[in-house]
């Protein structure tokens, strides 16, 4: 215990010079975690009135963060490419502030993916159909689905949505296919590019 005591002892007596621009951007940085958590469930209005009044102060101190300043100017770079979509969440009620909840699923779909083939890339299906298969693998973990659900879906959408599969499946085979054997590939769509059609 000793030895550790002395250890942090040193370790702090060795940074002090950096404590200050530390426990200055702390604050801010404790102010926009503030605003963005919207305790008081302010509108989204008000939301974005306080960010950008605290964003201005971030801007005009900025050189006040010593040695921070760097990753100040990072902070607000960050800001600024992701401001168009920051305030969204306090104007759709349920929409959630952060994407982790997506990341998640994805992650936890990969899991299952890799226990279940023991592929450790992702499979060129998911690729092709993940749009279908993600939503159906989350679906079915919360609900239990019976033929009367199946028999009462829209055919019409049925059938565009597989179309759709059906195209990009399409196309990732010819783009495969070129990889291939792009000489033969090639010569086959020079011959029927030049085949005589009938006048229409």
């Amino acid at each position: 215990m000793h030895r550790l005591r002395a250890l942090i002892r040193r370790g702090l007596e060795r940074t002090a010079a950096l404590w200050p621009d530390v426990r200055k951007t702390h604050r801010w940085l404790h102010a926009a975690a503030h605003i963005l958590g919207n305790p008081a469930t302010h509108p989204a209005t008000t939301v974005q009135a306080r960010y950008d009044r605290l964003i201005a102060a971030w801007t005009a101190r900025r050189a006040q963060a010593g040695r921070l300043a760097p990753a100040v100017a990072h902070f607000l770079k960050v800001t600024a490419s992701d401001r168009p979509g920051l305030f969204h969440c306090y104007a759709v009620s349920g929409l959630p502030r952060t994407n982790n909840d997506l990341e998640h699923l994805f992650g936890s779909h990969r899991h299952h993916k890799r226990r279940a083939t023991g592929r450790k890339v992702a499979s060129p299906s998911l690729v092709l159909r993940g749009s279908v298969r993600i939503v159906a693998t989350t679906a079915t973990r919360t609900t239990a689905f019976s033929g009367l659900h199946l028999a009462a879906i829209n055919h019409r959408q049925w059938h565009a949505l597989r179309n759709a599969l059906e195209a990009r499946r399409h196309a990732r085979a010819c783009r495969t296919r070129v990889r291939r054997i792009q000489d033969a590939y090639l010569a086959d769509l020079e011959r029927r590019a030049g085949q005589p059609r009938l006048p229409t």
